[in-house]
Formats: C-alpha cells, sequence, structure tokens
C-alpha cells in the first residue's frame, strides 16, 4: 500500500492511557511506555475517567516532572468511551496510540503496530494471540463478534481491540460525530478502508482489578448492535407486527367459537394484540425519533493541563471550594 503521509516514526505519536481507579498502574504503565518509545517525538496523555483513589494524584506527579506528560480529569466517570475520545480531542501528535493503564498489553507491542502503520494504513489494530482474561470474558467477546459480524453484518475488524493506532485526524472526525453510540471499532470502517490488524501478545493483570464485567460487555454489545444497524429494530417490529396480525385472527377465531374459547379469551388475545402493535411503534421510534434527541456531552472536564473547550468544562469559573490546580486555559478566548 502506498504511504500518502507521514507514518508515527517520522511526525510523532500521542499515548493516550485511560485510567479509573488504577493509582497503582499509573507510574509502572509511565515507566513502560517512555522505556520503550522515547526514541519519538512522544507525548503521554493521561485520562482520569473521575477516580476516587489516588490516581489523579499519581498523574499530577508525573506532569509536574515530565513535560511530556498531559492529562485531563473528569467531573465524574463517564466511562471508557468517553474517557478515551478526551484524549483523542485533544491529542498534539499526528498519530494517536491507545494503551491502557492497567499494561495487560506490552508497550514493547507498539513496534508491531507502528510498523504496520508506516505501510500507508489510517488505523492499525492490536488483536490478542493469547488473551489472559477470564473465560467468559474470551466466550462473551467471541459471541459478540460472531453475532456482530456474522448475523447483522456490522463490519468490525475481526479480532480488534482498544489496543490500537490511528491517525488523530481520524480519531477526532470520530469523535466529533457525536453519534448516540460512539462505538470506536465499527466507526472507522464507515470513514476509511484503510485499516488494518496485527497479532499482539497479552498478558495477565498484575495490579488493581478489572473495571470490564460482563453487564458492560453486554450493554455495550446491545448499543453496537442497535446503533450499527437496522436489522435487528427491523427483525423486532416485523416480529411484533406479524404477531399482533396473528392475534387477531386467533381472538376473530375463539369468538366465532372456532377455538372453542370463552369471552376470557378473547379479551385475552385483543389485550396481545394492542400489547404487540404499542411495542412495534415504540421500537420504531426508538428508532427513528429518539435518535434525534439532544444529549448532554459526552463527557465534563473538571481539571486538565492542556487546553480544552469552553464547551467541555463542567465549569467556566474557579471552583468555589478553593484552589484544585485547574490549570485550563479555556478555548475562545476565555481563562481560567
Amino acid at each position: 500500500m502506498t504511504r500518502a503521509f507521514p507514518g508515527p516514526a517520522t511526525c510523532g505519536l500521542t499515548v493516550v492511557i485511560p485510567c479509573f481507579n488504577e493509582v497503582d498502574n499509573v507510574g509502572p504503565s509511565y515507566r513502560e511506555i517512555t522505556n520503550e518509545l522515547s526514541d519519538y517525538s512522544l507525548e503521554l496523555f493521561y485520562i482520569d475517567d473521575g477516580s476516587t483513589d489516588g490516581t489523579l494524584g499519581e498523574i499530577r506527579t508525573l506532569a509536574a516532572a515530565d513535560p511530556r506528560v498531559r492529562y485531563v480529569s473528569f467531573s465524574r466517570n463517564f466511562g471508557f468511551e468517553a474517557a478515551f475520545s478526551a484524549g483523542y480531542r485533544y491529542a498534539s501528535q499526528p498519530w494517536v496510540l491507545h494503551i491502557d493503564a492497567d499494561q495487560q498489553f506490552p508497550a514493547a507491542e507498539s513496534h508491531k503496530l507502528i510498523a504496520a502503520a508506516e505501510q500507508g494504513y489510517d488505523a492499525v489494530f492490536g488483536v490478542r494471540t493469547n488473551r489472559q482474561d477470564p473465560r467468559l470474558r474470551r466466550w462473551g467477546t467471541a459471541a459478540f463478534h460472531f453475532i456482530g459480524a456474522r448475523l447483522l453484518r456490522i463490519e468490525i475488524p475481526p479480532g480488534a481491540t482498544a489496543f490500537r493506532l490511528v491517525r488523530a485526524e481520524l480519531a477526532r472526525k470520530i469523535v466529533d460525530l457525536r453519534l448516540g453510540t460512539p462505538y470506536f471499532l465499527a466507526t472507522v470502517p464507515r470513514l476509511t478502508s484503510r485499516y488494518t490488524c496485527v497479532q499482539v501478545a497479552h498478558r495477565a493483570r498484575e495490579r488493581g482489578e478489572s473495571k470490564v464485567g460482563m453487564s458492560f460487555l453486554s450493554s455495550h454489545a446491545i448499543e453496537l448492535f442497535v446503533g450499527f444497524t437496522r436489522r435487528l429494530t427491523t427483525v423486532a417490529s416485523a416480529t411484533a407486527l406479524f404477531a399482533a396480525g396473528f392475534g387477531v385472527l386467533a381472538a376473530a377465531a375463539a369468538a366465532s367459537g372456532l377455538l372453542g374459547s370463552s369471552a376470557t379469551a378473547v379479551t385475552l388475545f385483543m389485550l396481545l394484540t394492542v400489547l404487540l402493535l404499542v411495542l412495534s411503534l415504540t421500537v420504531r421510534y426508538l428508532v427513528v425519533v429518539g435518535a434525534g434527541q439532544p444529549k448532554p456531552r459526552q463527557f465534563y472536564i473538571r481539571e486538565a493541563n492542556v487546553v480544552v473547550d469552553v464547551e467541555d468544562r463542567l465549569f467556566t469559573t474557579e471552583d468555589p471550594e478553593g484552589p484544585r490546580r485547574i490549570d485550563v486555559q479555556l478555548g475562545k478566548g476565555i481563562s481560567a
């Protein structure tokens, strides 16, 4: 593939590191990343997703000692998608490398992603070759990819993970779409065909607890299945309408004595018909009308050491409780 733009090896790299209650992993992740990638023009961008432990303090300490460390801290926990979206939006280098703070993807594996990007791709996704996660999570991920790609025909890079290298310009375009379901893996193929996957090593978490449970994976999957294809909602609507029609016929048969049912059965059939008609209309409403309703922003920032847009700030004045190291200079000519 012909390279139409400079790769990360020559033009610079922002490493985005989302953190939620990862106080024990901030320091080790910093040391590992800098040891592996210091030969590049490097920025380390920590995203504190509303941590309630000492994560933010550890990040502040790194930022005070190393000018390459930048960070934003959310006003509360907004979730995984919001955390990396903030990092992508405010990354200053032309390429963004996403590495989670838990260090399950070794920083040394980044060189594989970088080598692939140098061939002309807009995005490179890591695929785990020896996944070191509980069996239930592995099965859940396999089912997720099978349903999404095979049954619902959603284009998802096969086996892709959050360990990825993306052109910052592409990443920002995806973030700025402000989709109702901002599923990054499924959005990249909608914007570019120049993406690929490479196999990378994976290791077990050494410190802290995983924040990704089955409830998170389930809700994440439902958002993808509903937000990136109409097949699921179309099938649901068609099934409800078919059942409603069947209910009308059954009610008529019961009323005429063909089924030998009583007036109670007729009433139940009619109630079922009404219920299914309402369900079908509700599904279509949520898809067609509800998707267009205004929503809050994906995240709000309380503290940072980078310039952020005023719309992304929760407050535009100093915290009334006192100084809290709010170093942010607001965009559009407003200062904190």
